[in-house]
């Protein structure tokens, strides 16, 4: 082999460790069966392709390669065939269609974790994701905020962001969990948030989430719909504790302690009870301090 070629031969992989790779997953089994109808789909076995997803997906990080995995829709894929008139039953097209998926749909970096933890971050992500296009879908038909003049939507968005700061305020250091809920017609939207608060007045938080929960807060200000909100306190010795409020009209309202009860023993989806958790402590939600912006 001539020095050229081996050179050749090492560009190539050095470009291939420097090109982003972009893999399309199919997350639960009825999207697998979707896509078996289309002769060009090599798969006929869910547990199988996820083995060669996986084995496909460690080849690529022993390489070096930077992937990412997203959420392949087999309806999501329709449309797409449907709107640009590329055929369906075609690798070509589905190699397009994931190109495209990343950059409005949920995506994760794969590092090497085992496939059922990607499948699990990537299903949070896309639900995520879509509670977050939910809320602000509400937002951008609010229209104008009559104290202001001014858009609505940023209004309500920054009100509830100084909510979140004066809740976190008011609960005090800890390692906290909040949920809030509100109700949709297509069911209910549900944001959470893990925060660390330190004694010394520092908050520790994922800015993404920390954004999906003061959009879904912003967006029951807006609407005639009452939302809720749930924080669980995780204590170093003793054991959790659990308060809630009520969301309306843009402020938390605290809710009694067999309130706090009722909301965290019932499925925000079905309306179904749920057993109590032992050890867990069910407290009154707290008073806020006064709001920072007007």
């Amino acid at each position: 082999m001539s020095s050229q070629t081996t050179h050749r031969a090492a560009h190539r992989r050095a470009l291939r460790r420097e090109t982003a790779t972009i893999v399309g997953l199919l997350l639960d089994e009825a999207d697998f069966t979707a896509m078996t109808g289309y002769r060009t789909f090599r798969f006929s076995d869910y547990g199988t392709y996820l083995h060669a997803v996986e084995a496909f997906l460690r080849s690529l990080h022993a390489r070096g390669n930077h992937t990412v995995v997203t959420v392949f829709d087999p309806v999501a894929y329709a449309d797409h065939c449907a709107t640009t008139r590329k055929p369906p039953d075609s690798a070509a097209t589905r190699t397009h269609h994931t190109a495209q998926a990343t950059a409005t749909g949920a995506s994760v970096q794969y590092t090497g974790q085992p496939l059922a933890l990607l499948r699990t971050q990537l299903a949070h992500e896309a639900d995520r994701r879509a509670t977050w296009e939910s809320a602000s879908d509400a937002l951008t038909h609010a229209g104008t905020c009559p104290d202001c003049g001014q858009d609505l939507a940023h209004c309500a968005f920054d009100r509830a962001s100084d909510l979140l700061l004066r809740l976190i305020q008011a609960v005090g250091p800890g390692t906290h969990h909040i949920v809030c809920s509100l109700p949709a017609p297509d069911g209910p939207l549900l944001a959470a948030l893990h925060v660390d608060a330190g004694p010394e007045g520092s908050v520790q938080l994922a800015e993404t989430d920390a954004l999906v929960l003061c959009t879904v807060m912003a967006a029951a200000s807006v609407t005639a719909r009452a939302g809720g909100l749930v924080l669980r306190t995780t204590g170093d010795d003793g054991p959790d504790t659990v308060r809630g409020w009520s969301l309306r009209d843009g402020q938390l309202h605290p809710l009694t302690e067999a309130e706090v009860f009722d909301a965290y023993c019932t499925d925000a989806a079905t309306g179904e009870p749920v057993p109590p958790e032992p050890g867990v402590v069910y407290r009154p939600g707290l008073p806020l301090p006064p709001p920072s912006i007007e």
